[in-house]
């Protein structure tokens, strides 16, 4: 399994000339499951209900369409992630949505697909490019 960034996992649904040809064979190339966070799906909710990202529909719709694609798992929000993104080991900034993805991440030892510069540079979780 892997675990895709917000951002990528908007970008794949949305077949958007931002994602590379690599993150792409990494999504179809992915043998087990194909991860998105819940939270990914709050962090997506609040950039369309700020104007940030227009999905061009009723975002509950976009959602529910989006997590069925084949492959495609939920992954829950769990206490002992919602911890451990409190508790990463340093150096990591503080933004809330990457502390979850990368707990999660690091919980289910699965890398994530990102183009995060700052989660790519973190050497304390697997990514992939």
């Amino acid at each position: 399994m892997i675990l895709l960034d917000t951002h990528i996992w908007f970008w794949w649904v949305r077949a958007d000339p931002n994602l590379t040809a690599s993150q792409l064979q990494h999504i179809q190339g992915s043998q087990a499951a194909i991860g998105v966070s819940v939270y990914s799906v709050w962090e997506l909710a609040m950039l369309e209900q700020s104007g940030r990202v227009n999905v061009f529909r009723p975002i509950e719709d976009w959602v529910r369409d989006a997590l069925a694609y084949p492959g495609v798992r939920l992954l829950d929000l769990t206490p002992e992630i919602a911890i451990a993104s409190t508790r990463l080991p340093t150096p990591f900034h503080k933004d809330p949505a990457d502390r979850i993805l990368v707990a999660t991440a690091r919980a289910l030892a699965i890398p994530i697909l990102t183009a995060d510069a700052k989660i790519l540079a973190y050497p304390h979780v697997q990514t992939l490019t």
